[in-house]
């Protein structure tokens, strides 16, 4: 820059301590080889985490900021989109419902999901979800909308398989289908691949489907979840997250966020959810979406949904959207921000990608060690002082920050709502 000062820099806070002069760090340093803020509960990451969103909202960059807990829903302004999945305890003013069609999910979404298990449900799966794609590729063909097999001739079957390129796109795993229909198409799947003495016809039915009960009954589950409403079962009207984001990023908002509190862990909905709006990104970032404006994604309680391993030995699926976003997202225009209380359960790899930690107070050991071996700038001596790190107090360390420096991070002018019930206005008692 010839010396001269950055025109765009980020005003974090100052050097902790009495006198401490201020800090301002130019995005690049910040966001340009991706970002993490550590720290144990009540270390101020989620004021960290504002101040950077409001430092971006100032210089009208693209934030989408996944919001696990819905602690950020206080801020607002013009600039802000919020959307909310489902229906959760707490809204931020003038928050959109949205719904995830199923089309954005790909097979490896759904199999997580139903966890199939043994060695016929996972194939049997897997084959009702060609035969629906099928029917998805020609609907005239299958007006009940699925493909019925059992004791039926093939003909149809052949004829839509040979129309266009039917053959090839029912095993992309990105090809739509309705799975509302798995059901009944997993009880035409259980049958003989041939009539006794007639090639033409499929054969009756077989006592595989004793073996894929079990698999129908979790399908039914998953469906009528509440924490997968916003999937499966959408009120009438709802608006698509899919076209609320791609509004986001051609339009001049810079905030969009989607709040993620009301999808529950059971049957891995919120990592599901999660991995899908990551992978959704990730498209988009590969189109070269970004590169003219880069896009900043925070993801707020990262342990939560990143190195996450779904199903069993048959059947493992690696939920690992926002692993690639961290590993080839920076060369599109999309930087990760990973906000988490546990460093521990985030993968190495994934760590060693973030050019810039933002360290609050660790007090666990295997948390300190995770955070030395991620980042070769700082030591064990100097990993010492993170246990004693104040509230809102951040080391700063990374590729551009060989030194570590301790800020003081600012007031964000719009703080989370992150903060307990007060123990002494809750258990005061009245005067006698």
């Amino acid at each position: 820059m010839d010396g001269a000062p950055p025109e765009v820099s980020l005003k974090l806070g100052h050097v902790a301590g009495d006198g401490g002069f201020p800090i301002a760090v130019t995005p690049e340093k910040i966001f340009g080889r991706h970002c993490a803020i550590l720290g144990s509960t009540g270390g101020g990451k989620s004021w960290t985490t504002s101040k950077l969103v409001e430092e971006c909202r100032s210089h009208a960059a693209k934030v989408v900021l996944i919001d696990a807990t819905g602690e950020y829903r206080s801020l607002i302004g013009d600039d802000t989109v919020h959307c909310h999945l489902g229906n959760p305890l707490h809204q931020a003013d003038g928050s959109t419902e949205v719904a995830i069609p199923p089309t954005s999910f790909t097979e490896s979404d759904f199999i997580a999901l139903f966890q199939p298990s043994g060695k016929t449900q996972g194939p049997k799966l897997r084959e009702a979800i060609k035969s629906l794609r099928l029917v998805n590729l020609a609907p005239d063909l299958f007006p009940r909308h699925i493909v019925w097999k059992v004791d039926q001739s093939k003909e149809l079957y052949r004829e839509a398989m040979n129309r266009g390129n039917n053959a090839r796109l029912v095993g992309n795993p990105n090809t739509p289908f309705n799975p509302r229909y798995l059901v009944p198409q997993l009880v035409q799947e259980c049958c003989y691949p041939t009539a006794f003495n007639d090639g033409e016809r499929f054969g009756s039915a077989s006592n595989e489907i004793s073996h894929c009960s079990s698999l129908m009954t979790r399908i039914l589950g998953v469906m009528e979840s509440p924490s997968l409403s916003c999937v499966f079962s959408p009120a009438a009207g709802l608006s698509s997250f899919v076209e609320q984001l791609d509004t986001f990023i051609h339009g001049d908002k810079t905030l969009f966020r989607v709040c993620l509190s009301s999808i529950g862990y059971e049957f891995n909905a919120r990592e599901v959810v999660a991995n899908v709006i990551g992978r959704l990104l990730l498209q988009r970032a590969r189109a070269e979406v970004f590169r003219r404006k880069p896009l900043i994604t925070i993801l707020d309680e990262a342990h939560n949904f990143l190195g996450k391993t779904v199903g069993n030995e048959d059947d493992l699926q690696n939920l690992d959207a926002f692993e690639l976003i961290a590993k080839e997202g920076r060369k599109y225009g999309l930087n990760i921000c990973l906000a988490t209380q546990r460093p521990r359960d985030i993968t190495e790899g994934v760590l060693s990608q973030m050019g810039t930690l933002l360290v609050h107070r660790l007090t666990n050991d295997r948390d300190r060690e995770v955070v030395e071996r991620a980042c070769g700038e700082i030591d064990r001596s100097a990993a010492a002082f993170l246990p004693n790190l104040k509230q809102g107090e951040v080391a700063m360390v990374g590729v551009d920050f060989p030194i570590p420096v301790t800020i003081q991070i600012g007031r964000p002018s719009q703080p989370p709502i992150s903060d307990g019930p007060s123990f002494q206005s809750t258990w005061a008692r009245p005067q006698i």
